[in-house]
């Protein structure tokens, strides 16, 4: 979700609920000046289901290690 500073500082209570559900962007003069995000969700979570092709049953240990094999192949 993308909303202003000012609609997030008059409203901060309700985007505090958002957060669990989504990320939220906070624009000043229509550029992005920050990015609030959920702790308890990670990036796996977060990118499942946006990404073509992601397997369900992914997660950050297998991302790891994939990342890992890659870079042996590289050095």
């Amino acid at each position: 979700m993308i909303v202003t500073a000012t609609e997030f500082e008059t409203n901060f209570g309700q985007y505090l609920d958002l957060i669990t559900q989504e990320d939220i962007f906070i624009t000043r003069n229509g550029k992005i000046i920050a990015k609030v995000v959920n702790p308890h969700i990670s990036a796996v979570d977060s990118l499942r289901g946006i990404l073509k092709d992601v397997p369900s049953d992914i997660d950050l240990d297998s991302l790891r290690e994939e990342r890992l094999l890659k870079y042996e192949d590289y050095v």
